[in-house]
C-alpha cells in the first residue's frame, strides 16, 4: 500500500485531485466505523441502565416511555450507520482503495508513454544521439580553445640597431635609460632565458627574475641561476611561466626564433653602430607587427629609437 502511494507523488493535478478525494473518503470510512462503535457501546449501555437499574421507566414522553423513544431514535442512528459501514466495506474498502491507486499509476503511465511518443516523433534517436556527440564535441572544442586562449607566450626581448647591431664584446653600444626600465617592467617576476656570456655580462644577479642559462658545458655552472643543455629544457623550466623572456645573446636569439611567440624589439636609429653580435632578420611572412611607439632622441637618449611589437601569424 505505501509504496503504491509512493508511486502516485509524481502524478499531475488532475490526477492528485482523483487521489486526494479518494484519500478523503478513506478517512471518512474509518471516522464512520468509530462511530458504528460508539452506537452499539451506547445501545448496549441504555439498555443496562433501563433492564437492570430501572432508569427512566416512570418517565414518559407524549404518553410514550421516553426510553422507547430513545431506543427508537438510537435504534434509526444504529441502522443508518450500520448500512453506511456495509456500504463502504462492500464497495470502499481496500480492494477499492488499491484500484483506485492502480487506475492512478496506470493513468500516469500512459500519460508518459504518449509524451515519450511525441518525443519520439519530434526528435528521433538518431538525432538526439548525433547533436549528443555533437555537444559533447563542441564542449571538448571549446576546452581547446580555452586551453589555446592559456598559451604560454614565449616572448624575445632585445634592444637592436637598424642593421640588427645588438653589442660588441658582450655589452651593449648605446645608453638608453627608458629603454632599460621597459625592460625592467616587461621582464620583472618573469623567467629570462639567456646565454653563458650575457649571463656572465651581468654584474649581479636582476632581481625578481628567474635566471635560466642555456650551457652546452654540462659542468658549467651559475650561482643563483638554473643551467640547461638547450632551449627545449630551458622551456620545460619555464612551462608555469604564462610569459617567458628570452634576452640573448645572438646565437640564443636565433634558436629562440623557431620557439617565440611574440618579439618586444627596441630599434635603435641613425646611429652606425660597430657589433660583433646581431638580431636575426624578422621574417615579415611570419611576424605581423602589432603596436610601434617612437621616442625621440633628448639629454638623456642620444639616439631615437622605436618600441616594436610583433606577433606570430
Amino acid at each position: 500500500m505505501f509504496s503504491k502511494r509512493k508511486e502516485t507523488l509524481q502524478i499531475d493535478p488532475q490526477q492528485r485531485e482523483l487521489y486526494e478525494h479518494a484519500r478523503k473518503r478513506i478517512l471518512q470510512k474509518k471516522r464512520l466505523f468509530q462511530h458504528f462503535i460508539v452506537f452499539i457501546l451506547g445501545s448496549v449501555f441504555m439498555t443496562v441502565l433501563n433492564l437492570v437499574f430501572g432508569f427512566g421507566k416512570d418517565i414518559t414522553f407524549f404518553g410514550v416511555n421516553w426510553f422507547v423513544v430513545g431506543i427508537l431514535c438510537w435504534a434509526f442512528l444504529f441502522a443508518l450507520h450500520f448500512c453506511n459501514v456495509w456500504l463502504f466495506n462492500t464497495f470502499m474498502g481496500q480492494d477499492w482503495a488499491d484500484r483506485q491507486m492502480e487506475r492512478l499509476v496506470a493513468k500516469q503511465k500512459e500519460e508518459i508513454a504518449l509524451l515519450q511518443k511525441d518525443i519520439d516523433l519530434m526528435y528521433p534517436k538518431e538525432d538526439l544521439l548525433q547533436k549528443k556527440e555533437a555537444f559533447i564535441k563542441g564542449k571538448q572544442l571549446t576546452a581547446e580553445e580555452e586551453q589555446k586562449n592559456r598559451k604560454q607566450m614565449i616572448t624575445m626581448i632585445a634592444a637592436a640597431g637598424e642593421k640588427n647591431e645588438l653589442g660588441k664584446d658582450n655589452d651593449l653600444v648605446w645608453h638608453l635609460p627608458n629603454d632599460f626600465k621597459r625592460f625592467k617592467t616587461l621582464t620583472t617576476d618573469h623567467h629570462i632565458i639567456m646565454g653563458r656570456k650575457t649571463f656572465e655580462s651581468f654584474p649581479k644577479l636582476l632581481p625578481n627574475r628567474v635566471h635560466v642559462v642555456i650551457s652546452r658545458n654540462k659542468d658549467y655552472e651559475a650561482e643563483g641561476a638554473i643551467v640547461v643543455q638547450n632551449m627545449e629544457d630551458a622551456l620545460e623550466i619555464t612551462k608555469n611561466d604564462p610569459q617567458p623572456f628570452i634576452i640573448g645573446g645572438g646565437e640564443i636569439y636565433t634558436i629562440g626564433m623557431q620557439h617565440a611567440d611574440a618579439i618586444e624589439l627596441t630599434r635603435v636609429h641613425e646611429g652606425v653602430f660597430e657589433a660583433d653580435t646581431f638580431f636575426p632578420e624578422i621574417d615579415t611572412k611570419v611576424w605581423t607587427l602589432e603596436k610601434e611607439e617612437f621616442h625621440d632622441k633628448d639629454e638623456k637618449h642620444k639616439y631615437p629609437f622605436t618600441y616594436l611589437t610583433y606577433k606570430r601569424k
